[in-house]
């Protein structure tokens, strides 16, 4: 039935007869005849029988719809046929049909009536559905009219109001697009501006926009176009920090730090900033270098912009060597300035950061508030650490610069002022992070150790060429000279520890505490070249002809000749004296008298005695105290070449005037046991007696003695045998004064040369001026005893003595001829010494050595003449008592000198004539004294008339064993 319905369906509303008729023999299995339904009809039906026989009709029968019943049944067939099979299978197949269609056939004869009236229903529902159909066609056609009438412009008009307001919308969409197209025009005038943060606020503003519109298909490409700003405006911006190296400038960098702010990397920022500090930094002193390089090498060579650092530094020339190193740091101290100024921008910046932070204390923006504090942190470490590097940095580009050139035959000036410039960057170094610069110091201390022993070794040899040319004239010095009027000695005057040469100091530097950043912060540089202020200042130190005026001189020597008439007084003395006693003068009269023969200075002003040679020794000694006060770890050894300079001079002065060994063997003007050995350390150090090189020396042998000087000799213009200038008398106390006036200077630079010397190294300072400097003054008396022995003649006196009768028989009242010679020579001495005093002041211990040399000499020489006596009597005696009296009255009206030198010597000498034999033993043990002669002369003369032989004998036996040590 399902079947049916569907069938029915599918070919539209029929009547039941045609339904019937239109299904097909498969679907309706074929509907029985009507005769053959009347017989079934006619047959009585066995529903049980009919049952069976349809069950028994094979499964496949109702397979499917496409089951082939004839094919099948064909199929089915046996090999061999036989008819009667084939009949009865026939009529089974025949029943089975029959069974079947009667079933068929009894259904639908049941479901007729539902069948007929489901039928007229859909029938009806056909008619409906035609009337339906009708209506909507006739709906349509009116809504047509409608629509056409009335629906359709209204409806055009909202929909035109609609599209007008998207228009506006898109309208406004994309001006804003064609604003942010044209915003890389502003981008590119403001990042010109340098308003960095501007122009990052207004790109972030349109990727913001960009974010709003990117559903428009356009806007993707300006989107990417906005980041490829973004990075350019950063690239833009890490050279704007790198600007900030070099010169610092505070709104500039304000621009920069809110910039990426803005972009949140201010740490990013902070690690970029030392990157290129330390950049500059190399940059910088390339560029420096490779400018002087390429200027001394006079071409546009390229060659020496692909050289590394170290090897650029190498091909510095000595006359571009200080203008180079002068411009280097001060194109390092610019990069400093610029991070110590950068250093001060976040310090002040996160005090007012901080104090606002402060004023507005809202919860909300606690969290943005640690992160701004985290971040100030960072940078502030950041920086702290950076000044160390930076300053390692410009240490090593410094100390390459240092060591690329040998500066050892640099001039003293030159190689001062890279010390200057060096200390002043060392200087700036420990302003800079508190560093000692050992770097510079260990390449400055190299440069310097180098530099100063070629230095010292030209300066010893110009010294010994300036004494073998010295005439020991006089050099005029003013009464007030000090050495520190000299420009090698300004440095002293200075307060503040030494950066610069003391004389490019400003005068309020010295006493002020403000620190190189904080002077030259805003404008200058502390590494300017300035000119030397010998230019503006001048050493005011001489003075004409030994005399602060003209006037003075002149007064001088009027005041000298008016006091011309010394010899006659002493004669007219002489003459009124009767009985040996000096007469009774007036104090002031005396004192006068004294005063003026004493110190032979004819009313000059006491200006020191010195010569060129000892000034410039003096100024080479400033100078190797300026090199000593800038670099303190050479210390030792610049004071060790200044007492070298010391002892060359005071060699000097012994080799020229004081060496004699004919008058040293007297025994009376040997020098000190310290002077002598002085002179044999200095003769063993620092002298070459070998003056023509030894083929056959060692290398060791051949380095000591480059480390020596050759023994000076006495210029030819200097004359020393001449009695009328009392042997070079002028010269002798040029010499000798001018080496105390050094040594005095060396005693007031002690402190000085005290204060930077190693603690392990001050014996050795202690011992030099305790065993040297101390001795300049005891170089007087070998000296000037040489002029005492030859300004008198005393053999001409031991002949008059000799012609003296000493056997006389009464005692005498008249003095022997010989004082009144020895006297005359003394007077002839004196008149000498004036001569020499007009050429050359004799200060007052010169004066006194001199007279207590000869007075000396003199009283050695009776003592000499008494004894050559042959024969003397008790009366002789007195008569060489009365000779002697003579003697030492009119010696002190000649000299103030008290008491007279070697007075006892001859008085004793005298009494003891009157010894007896027993006195004469002890007193020959206690006198040591006098020589064998002397003490021989005093047992055969004076004693020989009163003892045996033997007792003689045991006196000369006395005498040969007191004599024995002394050999």
């Amino acid at each position: 039935m399902q079947k049916i319905k569907s069938l029915m369906t599918r070919q539209g509303l029929r009547s039941p007869q045609e339904s019937v008729n239109d299904l097909s023999p498969i679907e309706n299995l074929r509907i029985p005849t009507k005769e053959e339904l009347r017989e079934l009809h006619e047959e009585p039906p066995d529903p049980q029988a009919q049952q069976e026989i349809i069950n028994s009709i094979e499964e496949v029968y109702f397979s499917n719809d496409s089951f082939d019943i004839v094919k099948y049944e064909l199929e089915r067939l046996p090999p061999v046929l036989s008819l009667q099979e084939l009949e009865e299978y026939r009529d089974k197949l025949k029943q089975q049909q029959a069974a079947v269609s009667k079933k068929v056939a009894d259904l639908i004869l049941e479901k007729q009536p539902a069948y007929v009236e489901e039928l007229e229903r859909v029938t009806s529902l056909q008619s409906g559905l035609q009337l339906a159909a009708v209506i909507c066609t006739n709906g349509r056609r009116h809504l047509n009219i409608a629509k056409e009438g009335f629906t359709q412009t209204s409806l055009g008009l909202l929909a035109n109001q609609r599209k007008r307001q998207l228009l506006i919308g898109l309208l406004k969409s994309l001006r804003t697009i064609k604003t942010l197209q044209r915003t890389d025009v502003r981008l590119s005038e403001m990042l010109e501006e340098e308003d960095y943060p501007g122009a990052i606020q207004l790109c972030l503003e349109c990727q913001k926009a960009a974010s709003t519109f990117k559903h428009y298909s356009c806007i993707s490409e300006l989107n990417s176009k906005l980041q490829d700003t973004l990075e350019q405006i950063e690239e833009q911006l890490d050279v704007a920090l790198s600007k900030i190296c070099k010169n610092f400038d505070i709104n500039h960098y304000t621009k920069v730090q809110q910039a990426y702010r803005l972009l949140g990397k201010t740490q990013t920022a902070m690690d970029q900033l030392h990157m290129h500090f330390t950049q500059a930094i190399h940059n910088t002193v390339f560029q420096v270098v490779l400018g002087y390089v390429e200027l001394c090498a006079g071409n546009t060579d390229t060659k020496f912009q692909k050289l590394q650092y170290k090897d650029l530094c190498t091909h510095i020339t000595s006359d571009s060597y200080i203008p180079c190193l002068a411009d280097l740091c001060k194109a390092l101290w610019e990069v400093m300035l610029s991070y110590y100024r950068t250093m001060q921008w976040h310090e002040n910046h996160d005090q007012d950061e901080a104090a606002v932070v402060s004023s507005v204390s809202d919860g909300n923006n606690v969290i943005g508030t640690e992160e701004n504090s985290f971040d100030r942190n960072y940078v502030k470490k950041k920086l702290e650490h950076g000044l160390s590097r930076i300053w390692q940095d410009v240490q090593l580009k410094v100390k390459t610069y240092l060591l690329g050139t040998d500066l050892s035959n640099f001039k003293y000036d030159d190689f001062i002022f890279v010390l200057d410039v060096i200390s002043r960057l060392m200087q700036v170094g420990e302003e800079f992070c508190g560093s000692k610069s050992e770097v510079l110091q260990e390449s400055i201390r190299k440069q310097s150790v180098n530099y100063f022993k070629t230095y010292h070794r030209t300066r010893l040899e110009e010294l010994r060429m300036f004494l073998e040319n010295e005439t020991w004239e006089l050099c005029p010095v003013k009464s007030s000279f000090s050495i520190l009027q000299l420009h090698e000695f300004k440095f002293l005057e200075q307060s503040r520890s030494p950066s610069v040469s003391p004389s490019k100091q400003p005068a309020s530097a010295a006493s002020s505490a403000v620190t190189l950043f904080e002077q030259y912060c805003a404008t200058g540089n502390p590494f300017e070249i300035q000119a030397d202020s010998k230019d503006d200042e001048t050493e005011d130190v001489l003075a004409s002809n030994g005399y602060e005026s003209d006037e003075q001189e002149k007064s001088a020597y009027q005041e000298y000749d008016s006091d011309s008439d010394v010899p006659e007084e002493l004669k007219r003395d002489y003459v009124d004296e009767q009985t040996g006693d000096a007469p009774i003068k007036s104090v002031s009269r005396e004192t006068l008298r004294s005063r003026k023969r004493s110190d032979y200075n004819l009313n000059k002003v006491n200006a020191p005695i010195l010569t060129n040679t000892t000034l410039n020794v003096i100024r080479l000694v400033g100078k190797y105290m300026q090199m000593m006060n800038i670099l303190k770890p050479i210390a030792f050894d610049v004071i060790h070449f200044m007492s070298q300079l010391f002892d060359y001079y005071l060699y000097a002065v012994y080799t020229f005037f004081g060496r004699n060994d004919m008058f040293e063997s007297t025994g009376l003007g040997l020098s000190s046991s310290r002077l002598r050995t002085t002179l044999n350390r200095i003769q063993e150090s620092l002298i070459d007696l070998e003056v023509s090189a030894d083929p056959s020396g060692t290398l060791t042998g051949a380095e000591e003695r480059k480390e020596k000087v050759p023994s000076p000799h006495l210029s030819h213009l200097v004359v020393l045998t001449s009695g009328n200038s009392l042997y070079g008398l002028a010269e002798r106390v040029v010499a000798t004064e001018s080496l105390v006036f050094l040594a005095e200077q060396f005693e007031f630079l002690q402190p000085h040369l005290d204060a930077v010397m190693p603690a392990a190294k001050k014996p050795f300072l202690q011992q030099f001026y305790s065993q040297t400097v101390s001795t300049a003054s005891e170089l007087r008396k070998p000296v000037y005893w040489i002029v005492a022995a030859k300004a008198i003649d005393y053999e001409q006196m031991l002949l008059l003595m000799a012609n003296v009768k000493w056997d006389v028989k009464e005692i005498m009242s008249q003095h022997n001829v010989y004082v009144d010679a020895l006297l005359k020579e003394f007077e002839e001495f004196n008149r000498r010494l004036n001569d020499v005093s007009k050429r050359v002041r004799i200060p007052l211990p010169v004066s006194n050595i001199l007279w207590e040399h000869c007075i000396r000499l003199a009283n050695r020489t009776l003592v000499e003449g008494y004894a050559n006596v042959k024969k003397c009597s008790n009366e002789g005696r007195a008569l060489m008592q009365l000779d002697f009296q003579q003697f030492l009255m009119k010696l002190e009206k000649l000299t103030d000198i008290r008491p007279i030198p070697d007075k006892e010597f001859v008085e004793t000498y005298i009494k003891a004539y009157y010894l007896t034999e027993n006195d004469m033993e002890s007193w020959i043990k206690e006198h040591r004294e006098y020589s064998t002669k002397q003490l021989t002369n005093l047992v055969n003369i004076c004693l020989g008339t009163y003892i045996n032989k033997k007792a003689r004998q045991k006196l000369l036996a006395t005498i040969d064993e007191t004599d024995r040590p002394k050999r």
